[in-house]
């Protein structure tokens, strides 16, 4: 993608896997600040792990990161959260036995997103706030994982599959938040999903992997524009 704006984040022939395994090859791509990207493809091609990449979950092998114009594939987990990045991991990683409050003032750090502005997006949790993380549905522990990477006040936010296994009702919801998210706050997003057509309605460009490589790049219109393409794009082996 032509870096046109300034990037949020950009990556250059990366490299990475686990271990020895190479997953991630020669991928590249430029998100740029309040940029919205859809990851697209089928299960196992490489789209948790970018993630995990950029967040420093794997094995770096070559290739180049940056954040703000500045080098991260060195810099541990930590120092990449304190940077800006948000990440919301496929599995939620809600704490069970802390308050849904609990669980987001625990990430809280100062900035544009507080406890109020978590409650307006999902009002749910507010109604959910004395309960614990293992008293609330799936839907809701959604919505939690979401609202705790934002009370980090992230520059970049990486979600890993949100709409997953969620009711309709729910899919709906969070749609409507991700859309707030996308048109109302200073900040990237960067979402991997299975349901591609729901991530295009949510999202600015796109990107389609198949066996660790981009095979495609473009607008989120164009393709959800071309559902014959689209689906040949996904489902290819």
């Amino acid at each position: 993608m032509a870096e046109l704006e300034r990037s949020a984040l950009s990556l250059s022939n990366v490299r990475a896997g686990y271990g020895e395994t190479i997953v991630l090859e020669d991928v590249s791509l430029a998100l740029p600040e309040r940029g919205s990207l859809a990851v697209l493809g089928r299960n196992g091609v490489g789209k948790t792990t970018l993630l995990a990449t950029i967040m420093g979950h794997t094995s770096f092998h070559s290739g180049e990161m940056k954040f703000l114009g500045r080098t991260i594939e060195k810099q541990p987990v930590y120092e990449r959260a304190r940077s800006g990045i948000g990440y919301v991991p496929q599995d939620r990683l809600v704490f069970a036995s802390l308050s849904v409050e609990e669980n987001l003032t625990v990430a809280a750090r100062s900035g544009r997103w507080n406890l109020e502005r978590v409650y307006d997006l999902f009002p749910r949790l507010a109604e959910r706030r004395q309960h614990r993380g293992n008293q609330i549905s799936g839907g809701e522990q959604q919505m939690l994982a979401i609202g705790r990477a934002l009370m980090g006040n992230p520059t970049l936010l990486l979600m890993d599959e949100p709409l997953e296994g969620l009711a309709p009702i729910i899919v709906e919801t969070l749609l409507k938040a991700l859309k707030r998210l996308v048109s109302e706050d200073s900040l990237a997003m960067m979402l991997v999903e299975q349901h591609a057509k729901l991530a295009l309605q949510v999202t600015r460009t796109a990107l389609v992997m198949r066996r660790g490589k981009i095979v495609h790049e473009g607008t989120s219109d164009a393709l959800l524009a071309e559902p014959e393409r689209l689906a040949d794009l996904v489902m290819a082996q």
